[in-house]
């Protein structure tokens, strides 16, 4: 089966974009596993499949991490195929439907474009966590008790779960070995994306991101909201923050009137090619 798709990415955290409006289904999870190697297949941190709309939206979006598991939610996704969406329809903005809901999405000033991700859900049953606990601080340590390496993190759920560290000098962080520790925590019955995060100033937040399913990416959208959302409620930032990124800065707006966090950034087209799925068992 022969497929056209597009690579596009915000901030360096890429994607494969398929259509499957006019027919077809998604790739079989090994098959997406196999296009997402770097070296023997395309390469990307998540696969998207956009859809014919549903219940008033203007296109449906799935996401599928590198290991070819489905998740709820991506930010830069999002901003990438509301961008798709305004070229092709001339419209000044547009609504993503994924899973988790609705998102609204629109250009921004200087060829950036700005997503409503939503309010975040902050109840412990709504990460969800595998019991009850105080989602600000959790009761979460790793290392020694009197010399712990990483502790008490937040957690967020912005369409998918975050666990959030609080860290200093988050580039040196050995997230490689901390983040598959902490995304398959008994804690996380869905696993999680974790947050390493170094608080620079009332509006600056340094973040380093390991993906559930993918690994440590360049940027994740929803963990700088997640992110942004945790640091306000421990009082280390104010509601907006910048956040920069191993490829690049969001600025993440917490709005106090609504309770919703908007999120602005590059969504940037790559390249556009055609995809022969049967070269990867498809």
């Amino acid at each position: 089966m022969t497929l056209p798709f597009l690579k596009m990415n915000g901030l360096g955290n890429d994607f494969v974009v398929i259509d499957t409006r006019g027919g077809g289904d998604a790739p079989a999870p090994a098959v997406i596993a196999r296009l997402a190697n770097r070296r023997f297949g395309i390469g990307f941190d998540q696969l998207i499949v956009v859809e014919p709309p549903r219940d008033g939206a203007d296109i449906y979006m799935r996401i599928f991490n590198g290991d070819g598991g489905e998740a709820e939610a991506c930010g830069n996704a999002t901003r990438c195929v509301g961008r798709m969406v305004f070229e092709e329809t001339g419209k000044g903005e547009a609504i993503v439907e994924t899973v988790a809901g609705k998102l609204h999405v629109w250009p921004a000033a200087e060829g950036l474009v700005t997503a409503d991700m939503g309010p975040p859900r902050l109840e412990w049953h709504e990460i969800p966590l595998a019991r009850e606990m105080d989602t600000r601080a959790l009761d979460l340590t790793v290392g020694p008790e009197d010399e712990p390496v990483l502790s008490k993190p937040g957690a967020v759920n912005m369409g998918n779960p975050h666990c959030v560290f609080f860290v200093r000098r988050a580039p040196t962080k050995d997230i490689e070995s901390f983040g598959p520790l902490i995304e398959n925590h008994e804690l996380f019955p869905e696993r999680a994306n974790v947050g390493f995060a170094e608080v620079q100033g009332r509006h600056a937040i340094r973040l380093r991101v390991w993906e559930r399913g993918t690994g440590v990416t360049l940027a994740c959208g929803s963990g700088a909201c997640a992110a942004a959302v945790a640091a306000h409620r421990r009082g280390h930032t104010d509601r907006a923050v910048d956040i920069e990124l191993d490829g690049g800065t969001l600025h993440i707006d917490w709005r106090e009137d609504t309770g919703r966090v908007h999120m602005t950034g590059p969504a940037d087209l790559n390249y556009e090619g055609t995809l022969d799925l049967s070269r990867f068992g498809g």
